[in-house]
């Protein structure tokens, strides 16, 4: 019978050690609460959490006007993309039999949405003629010559392809 009573002194005592232990970690615990919850909560009827939200309202209020600024220069960079060469397609050819190498060419410089020149270099031996002519929705109001449509189809395969 006495080693029973050594084994219940024995474990009571056991926990009796854990109780203890264990109340000591709720007080740190419950001290570190408080003081979180006084420095939130210091000053008068929660000033401190006033100001602390005070605060991040303002620094919210100048991302907004941030984001707005950067949504102001989002649109411009759109506008003036839009207008800028987006495509290009050169093709170089022998445009006279009498001339050697290809120092002849076609040169199609278009938006995204197709409109912009086609330029043509023609060399011969007498000199060098240049032809404009504007492109308007992938098309001209001037025929086009077969190198010309093959720069066009260029340029449009560079800006379909992106």
């Amino acid at each position: 019978m006495e080693t029973t009573q050594l084994v219940w002194i024995i474990a009571v005592t056991v926990l009796t050690l854990l109780n203890i232990v264990w109340q000591f970690d709720l007080q740190t615990r419950m001290r570190r609460l408080q003081e979180r919850h006084n420095r939130l909560f210091s000053g008068d009827e929660g000033t401190g959490l006033q100001m602390g939200l005070d605060a991040l309202m303002d620094r919210l209020e100048r991302m907004q006007g941030r984001l707005d600024q950067m949504g102001d220069l989002t649109q411009q960079l759109e506008a003036v993309v839009g207008h800028s060469v987006q495509g290009f397609g050169m093709v170089r050819f022998r445009a006279f039999q009498d001339t050697g190498g290809d120092q002849s060419f076609a040169l199609v410089l278009v938006d995204g949405a197709g409109n912009g020149m086609a330029l043509s270099a023609l060399h011969s031996r007498e000199g060098v003629r240049v032809y404009g002519k504007p492109l308007a929705a992938w098309t001209s109001v001037y025929n086009l010559s077969d190198e010309e449509k093959l720069a066009l189809q260029q340029a449009r395969e560079m800006v379909e392809g992106s």
